[in-house]
C-alpha cells in the first residue's frame, strides 16, 4: 500500500521542512511494553498514521494528529539531551507513532541514531516495511476487534471502519520484517475470543517468512489506556498467555503514570 496516503496533517507541511519528521512527543521515560519492558530509553513519536484503532492510546497521532515539524537534525539532538540529564540516561531509543514507517524520513533518523550508538526499537503496526538499522521491531498486527465500528469509534460515526479492516494487515509485510529483523509480535488483547485470530495470524506469518517465529516471541498485552482498565483486562490476558504458551506483557508506564502524556 502507499505509504503517505494516510498521512493527516501532512498538508502543513512547511515547503523548507525537507528532512523533517511530524513529532508528537519526545521524552524520556521507561520502556512500558515488551521484552524490553523497565528498560530507561527516549521516545520519539510521529504524527499520523494509515489505521485508526478505535482504543488506541496515542489519539493525537492519529485521530486528531498534532505535531511540531522537526528536521532529523534537530530530532537527533533533542535525543542526546533527554539521553543525558540530570534526570536519567538512556542508550534506548524508541521511534513510535502513529505509524513511524509511513515516513520516509524515519530511515535517515534511525541510521543517524545507530551511527550514535543507540539501541533502536521501532513501534509499527506491521504493514509498511522499511530498510533500516532497527535492533528490535516491536510489531502490533491489529486484530479485528481494533476495527473502529460505528459503536466504537471514537468520533462515532464509522468512517474509518472499511479502510481500517482493508489495511490492518500485511502478511507480505510482516514476514519481511520478521525476516529482517529481531522481532516480537505484539497483541493487543480486548478479550478471550482474540485468541483464535492471534493463533491464524501468527500461522499465517510463520508460513510466509524464513526466519522462525517462536511462541516466546509472540506478545499478548491487556488493552487498556488507564489504570482503571487495566484492571478489568490484566488478569484475564495473563491467563490467556499462560494457557497458550505466549509471553505476557504489561503496560508498565500505565501501571506507574496512568495516563500521563510523555510517559
Amino acid at each position: 500500500m502507499p505509504v503517505n496516503d494516510a498521512v493527516e496533517g501532512a498538508a502543513d507541511r512547511p515547503a523548507d521542512a525537507e528532512e523533517a519528521l511530524p513529532v508528537n512527543e519526545l521524552f524520556h521515560s521507561l520502556q512500558g511494553e515488551g521484552k524490553l519492558a523497565g528498560v530507561p530509553s527516549v521516545f520519539v513519536r510521529t504524527s499520523g498514521c494509515n489505521l485508526r484503532c478505535w482504543f488506541c492510546d496515542s489519539y493525537h497521532t492519529s485521530w486528531e494528529p498534532t505535531h511540531a515539524w522537526m528536521g532529523v537534525d534537530e530530532v537527533v539532538d533533542a535525543v542526546a539531551e533527554r539521553a543525558r540529564t540530570d534526570h536519567g540516561r538512556a542508550d534506548h531509543v524508541v521511534v513510535t507513532g502513529g505509524e513511524p514507517m509511513i515516513h520516509d524520513e524515519v530511515v535517515d533518523l534511525l541510521e543517524r541514531l545507530d551511527a550514535a550508538g543507540y539501541h533502536t526499537t521501532v513501534e509499527t503496526n506491521g504493514t509498511v516495511y522499511r530498510d533500516a538499522p532497527i535492533d528490535l521491531a516491536s510489531v502490533s498486527p491489529k486484530l479485528a476487534s481494533s476495527t473502529p465500528t460505528a459503536e466504537r469509534d471514537p468520533k462515532g460515526d464509522g468512517e474509518w471502519a472499511d479502510r481500517h479492516e482493508d489495511r490492518r494487515v500485511d502478511i507480505e509485510a510482516l514476514a519481511r520484517l520478521v525476516d529482517a529483523y529481531e522481532t516480537q509480535l505484539k497483541f493487543v488483547v480486548t478479550d478471550r475470543d482474540d485468541v483464535a485470530e492471534i493463533e491464524r495470524l501468527v500461522e499465517r506469518v510463520r508460513a510466509a517468512a524464513t526466519a522462525t517465529v517462536a511462541d516466546s516471541d509472540v506478545l499478548l498485552m491487556p488493552e487498556g489506556q488507564t489504570r482503571e482498565r487495566l484492571d478489568e483486562t490484566r488478569e484475564t490476558v495473563a491467563e490467556l498467555a499462560a494457557a497458550y504458551g505466549y509471553r505476557y506483557t504489561p503496560r508498565l508506564h500505565v501501571d506507574l503514570w496512568n495516563d500521563a502524556p510523555g510517559t
